[in-house]
């Protein structure tokens, strides 16, 4: 499908339905692009849209980011927040318009994120979850700081979120993920949490 002019640069794969389809925004992890989740989009139903959207930070030599990732001499890593926070707003305002221009249905908007890509659909879903209905975040964790500021007064009802993690993982420790399930459970929010070898 010809992809429109819209905030972040995307690649599409149209629904089967007629009507106002669900859509499935993917966010990629750090040093990717919109090709990565998207390359198994043909195996999720048709009647789903499915927007991969591209980070607005170009890396080197390759790949792009939604903010930079940064490291002290201890080696002790460190987000830009600020630049998290700008990416959150970029995807909010994104979701509206691919609501508009591709006719999804805004009541049925799911994140599909990979580690940096699940942490700001963490991020955006629990900042404007009048903007999205389900969170599919894979590999990432809950990083309270870029979130709008008084969102845990929100109305979370209609939001679902799943969470799952590799035990192993090499980038972001299982420790971080574990620390999920609590504090969104403290929100009220319907949360189901997995864990793989």
């Amino acid at each position: 499908m010809t992809t429109k002019n819209l905030s972040l640069e995307h690649i599409v794969k149209a629904s089967s339905l007629s009507e106002k389809a669900p859509v499935i925004i993917m966010l990629h992890g750090y040093g990717s692009d919109e090709n990565d989740l998207f390359s198994f989009a043909t195996e999720l139903p048709e009647k789903y849209l499915v927007v991969s959207a591209k980070a607005p930070l170009p890396m080197q030599p390759y790949g792009n980011a939604w903010y930079e990732i940064n490291f002290d001499v201890a080696q002790n890593k460190f987000t830009n927040d600020e630049q998290a926070i700008f990416s959150r707003e970029l995807i909010a305002k994104f979701i509206d318009e691919v609501v508009t221009n591709y006719h999804a249905d805004p009541d049925n908007v799911i994140l599909l994120g990979f580690s940096q890509g699940a942490i700001l659909s963490y991020g955006v879903a629990l900042s404007y979850p009048e903007k999205v209905s389900k969170v599919i975040a894979l590999s990432g964790y809950i990083h309270p700081p870029i979130f709008k500021e008084g969102y845990e007064n929100s109305d979370f009802s209609k939001l679902k979120i799943y969470g799952s993690h590799g035990t192993v993982d090499q980038v972001i420790p299982i420790d971080w993920a574990r620390k999920n399930k609590p504090f969104i459970d403290n929100l009220g929010i319907n949360y189901t949490y997995s864990e793989f070898p």
